[in-house]
């Protein structure tokens, strides 16, 4: 327990020094401040907007909470649409002050431009997954039962649901408004700074894929590891190690992903190449620690969780290269599509 409440304050140290690090990049010239900051602005108008409106709904659907399972379960509830929030908005706040940031290191290479986009995502991911082990293992130190922290996992869940589908709407108003007044009638490109809908395109982009995404990705998080801590505690009433390896693990993801991200490396014109290293990186030293896990906490059968474990590790990193596979533009499957699209649509649909 105290592994990964450790674990997850030092993923919110390195992420406030990741934050850190793309903070004292530059920003560019006035434009690019100009058309940051107007995104800034909006993007956390809207937020705090949204927020007013989530505390509300959380509110009331934690009264109910209370009166139905009880005073412990509402709090770790509300204790979760706290810290998805934060989460968040936290991720929010560094992306929409480093995208100029990213866009000028890219005039003197994508060598300069990666790092900075790079950790600015970082600092989102290690938010997520920090406040998730503090929280979780504080809401199971606090009250000693899995089944109050599903509630924490409940109040991740609504977050999630109302943030997403809110910035996803926006988004997509913003989005087909812009492009139909700039496009149809004013004639403009469609990412043309001149076409306010443009801004609010990317107060949408921001809010939705951000801010909506962290809380989904939050929420995601958290299911599965209480979701384990609910079958192990079912399952297995007399062995606390089995309600507490989800937790070792997730601590053991974060300090695996904290080291796999040294392996991060760039050579020329193709980030693809160095992100795919950290992946395997990291899922090879994780593979390692969680077996590490296992015996250290005394499961039996070891192979029992590891293999499981592993067995999601590889079906993840396989999915991510079919996908990859299949989408990339210097593969033959996106090739050979855009060569059929000359043909004409009815061939480029087959």
């Amino acid at each position: 327990m105290i592994f990964a409440f450790g674990s997850g304050l030092l993923s919110i140290f390195f992420a406030l020094l990741f934050y850190r690090f793309v903070n004292n990049k530059k920003c560019g010239d006035e434009k690019m401040v100009e058309f940051s900051k107007a995104i800034q602005e909006g993007s956390m108008s809207y937020l705090c907007r949204l927020y007013r409106v989530l505390v509300l709904i959380a509110f009331l659907i934690g009264i109910l909470i209370f009166f139905s399972l009880g005073w412990q379960t509402a709090a770790a509830y509300l204790f979760g649409c706290l810290c998805s929030t934060v989460a968040g908005y936290f991720g929010m706040f560094v992306a929409t002050r480093a995208n100029a940031k990213v866009a000028w290191a890219a005039r003197q290479g994508i060598g300069e431009a990666f790092p900075v986009g790079f950790y600015s995502g970082a600092v989102m991911g290690l938010s997520v997954v920090g406040l998730a082990l503090i929280g979780m293992s504080l809401v199971y130190f606090i009250f000693k039962d899995p089944k109050v922290v599903l509630g924490f996992s409940f109040g991740a869940s609504l977050l999630a649901l109302l943030a997403k589908a809110g910035g996803g709407i926006y988004t997509k108003t913003a989005d087909i408004s812009a492009d139909l007044v700039g496009k149809m009638e004013e004639n403009l490109a469609e990412d043309d700074p001149r076409n306010p809908g443009v801004i609010a395109d990317n107060v949408g982009d921001n809010v939705g894929d951000v801010a909506g995404m962290g809380a989904d990705i939050f929420d995601s998080y958290i299911a599965s590891a209480v979701a384990v801590m609910i079958l192990g505690f079912e399952l297995y009433h007399s062995q606390i190690e089995f309600v507490v390896y989800p937790l070792v693990l997730g601590g053991v993801g974060i300090i695996a992903s904290l080291l796999g991200m040294i392996f991060v490396r760039i050579s020329g014109n193709d980030p693809k190449r160095g992100l795919n290293q950290g992946t395997v990186a990291t899922t090879v030293i994780f593979s390692f620690l969680a077996l590490l896990s296992a015996i250290f906490l005394g499961i039996k059968p070891v192979l029992g969780v590891f293999l499981p474990t592993l067995a999601g590790l590889l079906a993840g990193i396989i999915i991510g290269f079919t996908s990859d596979r299949f989408t990339d533009i210097d593969r033959p499957a996106v090739q050979n599509t855009a060569h059929a699209a000359k043909t004409g649509p009815a061939v480029l649909i087959l």
